[in-house]
């Protein structure tokens, strides 16, 4: 058996190679649109005598709100000592996971496409490939499965964190009778909300991918060839004894 490498394009235009080519593409857009966010949030104060403070809390991947401060020090607002405030939550555990699987993706991708091309000869005269193949294709289709539905929780919690209703029941000055707390500038969470939309097309690409995988596997091929095998079998005729 030859294992040299031999350059073939061929494979791109079949659907095996086309549609990894795809989920190489649909990666970069699920770990890009998530992995390099970075947004801000405005909060105005309304005080009771007419005057008005801002405040700002600037967030980014991989989302430990937490961390982030929206009151900075001990300082007074609105005639009201705030002590050091931060944001609630902390969405870095679904976040990573989803950005990691995505990079994960994109490597295998590459390597998928390096053999289709230039080891196909191999693949095919080997069992061990093309199953491989299947059950890694088939890991990662629920994989994305579990990393977008934990990543649009995730999303959904950073949404809220940061929102009206959150941030006023997160600082304690919003309490007070005499103030009034509203965010009047949300952060644009637009490209958030696309990495989901990106996760759940990777899972259904995915899973495409698998049966088009499996359909190069020997236990495809075996089933098939039993199944017509038996088929042109019936429709042979029997000649009746004289």
């Amino acid at each position: 058996m030859i294992t040299g490498f031999r350059l073939n394009l061929a494979p791109l235009k079949a659907p095996l190679g086309f549609i990894k080519f795809v989920e190489w593409l649909t990666a970069i857009f699920a770990f890009g649109s998530c992995g390099g966010y970075s947004g801000r949030t405005i909060v105005s104060l309304f005080c009771s005598e007419g005057r008005n403070e801002t405040l700002n809390a600037t967030f980014s991947y991989p989302f430990r709100l937490n961390l982030v401060a929206l009151v900075e020090g001990n300082t007074t607002l609105c005639n009201h000592s705030v002590p050091v405030t931060h944001l609630v939550g902390d969405s870095a555990s679904s976040a990573q996971f989803f950005v990691g699987v995505a990079i994960i993706c994109f490597l295998y991708s590459i390597v998928a496409l390096l053999v289709y091309l230039g080891y196909m000869h191999v693949y095919k005269d080997s069992d061990f490939g093309p199953m491989f193949d299947f059950g890694l294709t088939a890991a990662i289709a629920f994989l994305w499965l579990v990393c977008s539905s934990a990543w649009a929780k995730g999303l959904q919690n950073v949404k809220d964190a940061t929102g009206t209703v959150g941030i006023t029941s997160t600082l304690a000055l919003c309490k007070e009778s005499d103030v009034s707390c509203e965010v009047t500038d949300f952060a644009n969470m637009r490209t958030l909300n696309v990495s989901v939309v990106f996760g759940y097309l990777n899972l259904i690409v995915w899973a495409g991918n698998a049966w088009i995988v499996y359909k190069e596997t020997r236990c495809h091929s075996q089933k098939y060839t039993a199944q017509h095998g038996a088929g042109a079998g019936r429709g042979q005729h029997v000649p009746a004894a004289i």
